[in-house]
């Protein structure tokens, strides 16, 4: 199965990296753009299934990046998530009217973020299985990161948020040694 493509369309270089990073851990293939510029050509180019969209960038405001991507009969359904520090009720509101099908605040969670790709792909790919981990199976046990269910044995296990977490690190990182500092970070 192809790997989806996210375009990534942010100044500020860690935090695109840091993006880029957790996207790739999840199996996605990712492109960082800085400028808003430019955008169209290079996202034609790339053939984005998705574009993480800053509002904040240093030439052109990425709400009308989002009104030129929508305008583009080549990138009008590619969906668009607003990754941004601008988190009023009124920002996320204009965002959302301006076409983004989801809105995400700095700071933010990297695996939720990777959750949100995921939940957007899905509704906009609903035939394709293009999400390759969201269910992890080790023997009995079944978890699937996207609905938060854990089976063992066919068998529906009720945890706690916490717990989920903890037993999708290990799985996602089975026959590989976790220390209590990584649990912790990332749990």
């Amino acid at each position: 199965m192809k790997k989806k493509r996210v375009l990534i369309i942010e100044d500020e270089r860690d935090i695109a990296d840091l993006i880029s990073y957790n996207l790739e851990r999840a199996r996605f293939d990712s492109l960082i753009l800085s400028s808003g510029r430019k955008i169209i050509p290079q996202a034609r180019e790339y053939k984005p299934n998705l574009i993480l969209l800053d509002l904040m960038l240093p030439d052109l405001d990425g709400l009308e990046v989002c009104k030129q991507l929508k305008k583009d009969k080549d990138l009008s359904n590619v969906p668009i998530i607003m990754v941004t520090a601008m988190g009023d009720e009124t920002d996320r509101i204009l965002g959302l009217e301006l076409g983004a099908d989801d809105y995400i605040v700095k700071p933010f969670s990297t695996r939720e973020l990777v959750l949100r790709v995921k939940a957007v792909l899905l509704r906009v790919y609903p035939d394709e299985t293009a999400l390759t981990d969201t269910i992890l199976q080790i023997g009995p046990v079944e978890l699937d990161s996207l609905k938060h269910r854990v089976h063992v044995e066919r068998t529906r296990v009720k945890l706690t948020m916490t717990e989920f977490r903890l037993l999708h690190e290990l799985m996602s990182h089975a026959g590989m040694v976790r220390t209590r500092e990584i649990l912790l970070e990332n749990v």
